[in-house]
């Protein structure tokens, strides 16, 4: 990830959703100018969601979904519509997009399946945009159908395009742009917490974990934060911080005004910075940024509660290749025996998931534990939150975890409040 490359995660998320053949993913190919998607007159096509991070004018950096239909069929059908509406909780704007001229069998072309579909964007709070495809085919008596009208009083707009002729698309992109959120100029990862000329010193482990020849995206976006607020930024490893903070051969120790950390070493570089040095992490900041900081720190006390028998769920926002040691499945399991005593193989059961796959059925876990989310957007960290709630199961992420088991969740907490 460039540095100058806007993440994943700060972009438009926009989902097009709809009936098998209704004309996604022509639609989709209209919007970008580009063959991104395959077309064709054979139903269900699109069998996977698929995405594309681009800059759609003028609406600037986004992320377009082609999804499955979500009428599709079968088994196989079945897996797919559980894909797509995984697509929908990541989803900052939704087009549906529906066959204005009719399907072939003859039905009306705002079907009671489209309705189905619309109720769920709807009950999901996404804001909508209802594209009637195939407008090109469509006479005046057509277009001014009441139906019509009716079909998109839910939706903050219906616009009537044609894929095959580019009649309505510059339309659409107009009415996706003023759906856009807005950016929260308040919101920062840190650069709100820094003066001009504050030092900061940032904790990155190197190990056999750690990306070749680039820094993770979380240790990007800081290091990008602290910059645009004036600040200076450096970056030590854990094996030489202690040379940092006390100097070497003569040269005096530094005294960063904040100092953050990986959240894999965190007692480590506790021990090592002194008491009067605001310490935290790179997971804390990244649970204030999206907005549930105190609900993941409320979480990770219940960590003091488990018995044995339960259940935790360890969850990953992207799908990196796991390591030998990796924090997910090998620390964390770990340090989470250690601290409740419970060491036997029986004692605690532990499940994985990675990237956009996250369990519709909560239950039957007793905590949730999150990565940063660093590739998640806000809705999706949001979404994911609220199911845990809803389930009654409390949630927490790994850098809080740590910090409650190491005993020092106060002191990283101290800086952000």
């Amino acid at each position: 990830m460039s540095l100058n490359s806007t993440p994943s995660a700060e972009r438009t998320h926009i989902g097009i959703f709809g009936r098998r053949n209704a004309g996604k993913s022509s639609v989709i190919n209209a919007l970008t100018s580009q063959d991104l998607a395959i077309v064709s007159d054979r139903k269900g096509t699109t069998t996977d969601p698929v995405s594309k991070a681009m800059e759609l004018l003028p609406l600037g950096p986004v992320v377009l979904t082609d999804t499955p239909g979500l009428d599709d069929t079968g088994q196989l059908g079945a897996l797919r519509v559980r894909k797509a509406r995984q697509t929908l909780n990541r989803t900052d704007i939704a087009v549906l997009v529906v066959d204005g001229a009719g399907p072939q069998a003859g039905e009306p072309g705002f079907t009671e399946e489209d309705a189905k579909i619309l109720r769920l964007i709807r009950e999901k709070q996404i804001p909508c945009i209802l594209a009637v495809n195939k407008a090109d085919l469509m006479t005046e008596e057509d277009l001014a159908a009441p139906a019509w009208k009716e079909a998109g009083k839910d939706c903050a707009k219906t616009v009537f395009v044609s894929a095959r002729t580019g009649l309505g698309i510059r339309e659409l992109k107009e009415n996706l742009a003023a759906l856009a959120p807005r950016e929260d100029s308040e919101r920062r990862i840190v650069g709100d917490l820094l003066r001009p000329g504050d030092l900061v010193c940032l904790v990155v482990p190197i190990d056999k974990a750690a990306p070749k020849g680039r820094l993770i995206l979380p240790q990007q976006q800081t290091i990008r934060d602290i910059l645009e607020a004036g600040a200076f930024a450096v970056t030590a490893r854990d094996t030489e911080l202690g040379e940092f903070l006390s100097g070497r051969d003569g040269r005096p120790g530094l005294r960063p005004d904040l100092v953050i950390t990986d959240s894999q070493v965190f007692p480590f570089v506790a021990s090592l910075v002194p008491e009067e040095i605001p310490l935290t992490s790179f997971s804390i900041l990244f649970a204030r940024y999206k907005g549930n900081l105190k609900a993941l720190a409320e979480g990770a006390r219940a960590l003091d509660t488990l018995r044995r028998g339960d259940r935790i769920l360890l969850c990953e926002g992207c799908t990196h290749h796991r390591q030998c040691g990796d924090i997910g499945t090998v620390k964390l399991p770990a340090l989470i025996r250690r601290h409740t005593r419970l060491a036997g193989p029986d004692d605690l059961a532990f499940s994985f998931t990675s990237g956009a796959d996250f369990p519709e059925d909560l239950s039957g876990y007793r905590v949730i534990i999150h990565c940063g989310g660093c590739m998640l957007n806000e809705r999706e960290m949001k979404y994911r939150l609220a199911c845990a709630a809803d389930a009654g199961i409390p949630m927490t992420n790994y850098g809080t975890a740590i910090a409650h088991m190491s005993g020092i969740l106060n002191r990283s907490l101290q800086p952000l409040l």
